[in-house]
């Protein structure tokens, strides 16, 4: 069995080209969202809604979303809203969720949380 990978190390982690041809089984799959708060396991995918103060913020996230995710060379679905954004990632090549999904998932917690204090300092400065 996979070994759960903290979240701090899965948003320092890469993406990288997978050597396995099978994804994680249901059991690994819900261990290592257990440590990614706020994501739920739908069917080979994990999403998570992410809740914004109106469109500039979603849209600067989303743009962050997707300057990550190509850098990553791994892109998620999104749907995108006045003010909010589902992102949801799966591994196509294993149809189904590979690390790759998670190291995803946590960078994305990132952008979010960065961008929360993006717009609380500038609230507090402005």
């Amino acid at each position: 069995m996979r070994t759960v990978i903290e979240p701090e190390q899965l948003a320092a982690g890469r993406c990288h080209p997978l050597t396995v041809t099978h994804a994680y089984s249901d059991a690994q799959a819900d261990a290592q969202l257990h440590v990614l708060p706020g994501w739920h396991r739908e069917v080979r995918a994990i999403s998570r809604t992410f809740r914004f103060k109106g469109w500039l913020e979603t849209l600067a996230f989303v743009n962050a979303v997707g300057w990550m995710s190509h850098g990553q060379d791994h892109h998620p679905d999104l749907a995108v809203h006045f003010n909010h954004c589902t992102v949801r990632w799966h591994t196509h090549s294993v149809d189904g969720l590979s690390e790759n999904d998670f190291v995803c998932a946590a960078r994305t917690d990132a952008l979010a949380s960065d961008l929360a204090s993006d717009v609380a300092n500038d609230q507090a400065t402005g």
